[in-house]
């Protein structure tokens, strides 16, 4: 497979016919057009899940309600956490890693560009099989979405306690989905370490490209992990094995330790991009360094580190024993103090600066405040018999959303109006931002914060309705209304995205004054990013001077094509934007992989040979659909093979 572009002669490169249209979306391997690619659908996948989410809230906005059926409510809140944590934030977490961090490195792509590309193929098909369920209806059946909540704890998800497909949808949908995962963290892991620009030092790299190799090792690992599990599960379904049947010899705590090893890395995984992003934003709106990198990039590491061995506190419910309790209890705690580290030391970067207050800054101090909490009820879980109280409650639900939206999702969109013009080179409207802004902030505390209090009233999570003499109420209808609100900020920023992408403001290269690589091209990129591979002398090359006045000049330019940029007292030369970023690669002599099909038929074929499974004898009229992994595996070997012998020139 081809590996990243290099410089090559204009004789060396032989031109090839470019598709164009929708043919040259399908076939790219840029690596900022598949960000692009994974952003908008992540983003359409999580407009599904907040979807799911109103119709749960709706659900429980009054006592002894029948708005949906039980059954119904099981498939929703649970394909909730599944399109939230796998169909939504972490591909849009990973449409930042495919567009900033080889624009971050200085380099012109990913290691694997047609890789990375089969990367989202993969997830995009895989999210579409995940609904699949939802559809079986319009074929006469019922709807078998999952149904036992993403965690699907053994023994209820045995064929004996969940006979239909809901379950297989789960086994399979997660096991393509993670295939995605691994590769493209794999492809990261790579770029980042062999691909920096000549002078990229591992500490002179961006805090978010450091929180993006922590991240993809650890997904890499857990998501290894999970794949284990999940395998046994689909055995146990769908070929009479009893890994969890202990009726059979097998263990369903097995399970939970196999799920939660995954599951509680799976928080930092969500979590360490946010902390890069916000570490990206907090100094250019502050126009200071970062306060502390080196420190930063350590408690990052950390953090990655003490994640895996957590993971038991999420079980001091199952009678696991007081060593095994106070060991969960004392490395829940001590997890807290990197976290810690980091909210200090994003504070320390404010302290002091010129602050200005944008849509991005806004979001990010409000990621501070809002993990915060979530952190410390999240501590609260470390002491054992209060962890009994709340356990399987709604302050449990609680807990998890300040994490995943006060964290991830309030991250995300700082990210999102930060990064925004560079990916279009446009604008977002700063005075819609702020209504998405105040919207979302006050929406998530209505939703959220008297989930607290439901749960120490003893509101059970995951329950379809309540009785009206509960005390449940009140609190219940103000977290639908909350969650309404959170809605209609979703729906001005998606208006914000779309409006600025047809007639927003033009950005230009640098419209933030923000140091680093990324800054100094045009908006957006060329296809090839940079002219000539850029030599970093300093870890914030458009901040800080240097006398040879080489911290970010690419090989070969002139004084007179660069332009100042002062800060601080302090002078760097930065590319003036000109019009070579209108030329082609093929005109400057740089090679490119050329575009491939192969990677989105290898995808179709992995998702057939996968989801051919679920089609049984067992289950009637289904049972002449076999053939689809049969065509799946000949399909995936065609294009394996294909793959191997394309050209990669």
């Amino acid at each position: 497979m081809a590996s990243t572009a290099t410089v090559a002669t204009p004789h060396h490169v032989a031109a090839h016919k470019a598709p164009t249209g929708i043919w040259s979306w399908i076939t790219t391997v840029d690596h900022k057009r598949i960000g692009i690619l994974y952003g908008v659908t992540s983003f359409l996948f999580f407009l599904v899940g907040g979807l799911e989410a109103i119709l749960v809230r709706i659900q429980l906005a009054v006592p002894n309600n029948d708005f949906i059926s039980a059954e119904l409510y099981n498939q929703l809140f649970t394909m909730h956490a599944l399109t939230m944590i796998f169909l939504a934030l972490m591909p849009l977490t990973a449409a930042f890693f495919n567009y900033l961090v080889p624009l971050q490195i200085g380099a012109r792509d990913v290691a694997f560009p047609r890789l990375n590309a089969l990367s989202y193929w993969i997830f995009l098909f895989g999210g579409i099989f995940f609904n699949i369920g939802f559809l079986l209806p319009l074929f006469g059946g019922e709807s078998q979405a999952p149904n036992a909540g993403w965690f699907a704890y053994a023994p209820i998800t045995t064929r004996t306690y969940t006979p239909g497909l809901n379950m297989d949808f789960y086994v399979l949908g997660l096991q393509i989905v993670g295939l995605s995962s691994i590769i493209a963290s794999l492809n990261f892991i790579i770029t980042i370490i062999n691909l920096r620009a000549p002078g990229m030092r591992l500490m002179r790299m961006p805090i978010f490209t450091w929180m993006v190799l922590v991240t993809n090792v650890l997904i890499v690992t857990a998501m290894a992990v999970f794949t284990i599990a999940v395998t046994e599960l689909m055995f146990d379904r769908m070929f009479g094995t009893n890994f969890f049947n202990p009726a059979k010899g097998g263990d369903p705590m097995m399970w939970q330790h196999l799920f939660w090893i995954f599951g509680h890395p799976e928080v930092y995984i969500l979590i360490l991009p946010i902390m890069g992003m916000v570490s990206e934003v907090l100094p250019t709106f502050s126009r200071k360094p970062l306060f502390g990198y080196n420190v930063m990039v350590f408690s990052g590491i950390l953090i990655g580190w003490l994640g895996w061995g957590v993971w038991s506190h999420h079980m001091f419910a199952t009678g696991m024993g007081p060593i095994a309790d106070t060991f969960f209890a004392l490395s829940t705690m001590l997890i807290a103090i990197p976290t810690g580290i980091k909210i200090f030391n994003w504070l320390g970067t404010m302290w002091g600066g010129a602050i200005r207050f944008t849509t991005a800054m806004n979001f990010s101090i409000a990621f501070i405040a809002m993990f915060t909490l979530g952190g410390i009820s999240g501590v609260m879980h470390s002491v054992a018999p209060a962890d009994l109280q709340q356990t399987d409650t709604y302050f449990v639900v609680a807990h998890l959303h300040y994490v995943f939206f006060g964290g991830t999702v309030l991250g995300l969109w700082s990210g999102m109006y930060y990064w925004y013009p560079k990916v279009f080179g446009r604008m977002l409207d700063e005075r819609l931002g702020h209504v998405h802004f105040w919207l979302t902030l006050i929406g998530m505390n209505v939703t959220f914060f008297p989930m607290h209090f439901l749960g120490l009233f003893g509101m059970p999570r995951r329950i379809f309705t309540y009785a009206d003499n509960l005390g449940f109420n009140e609190m219940n209808m103000l977290a639908t209304v909350g969650s309404l609100m959170i809605s209609l900020g979703t729906l001005v920023f998606a208006f914000n995205l779309f409006t600025a992408w047809k007639r927003g403001r033009v950005a230009g290269p640098n419209p933030w004054g923000a140091s680093t690589l990324e800054w100094s091209i045009p908006s957006p990129p060329p296809e090839y990013n940079f002219r000539e591979l850029p030599v970093v002398r300093s870890r914030m090359p458009l901040w800080e001077g240097d006398p040879t006045k080489e911290a970010a000049i690419p090989h070969g330019r002139h004084e007179e094509d660069t332009q100042t940029v002062s800060f601080a007292g302090k002078t760097a030369e930065m590319p003036f934007p000109d019009d070579e970023s209108k030329m082609s690669a093929h005109d400057l002599g740089i090679h490119l992989p050329p575009p491939s099909y192969w990677p989105v038929v290898l995808a179709a074929g992995i998702t057939l040979t996968f989801g051919g499974l679920i089609f049984r004898p067992l289950d009637g009229a289904l049972h002449n659909l076999w053939y689809v992994s049969i065509l799946g595996v000949v399909l995936t070997a065609v294009s394996i093979y294909s793959w191997a012998f394309e050209p990669g020139h």
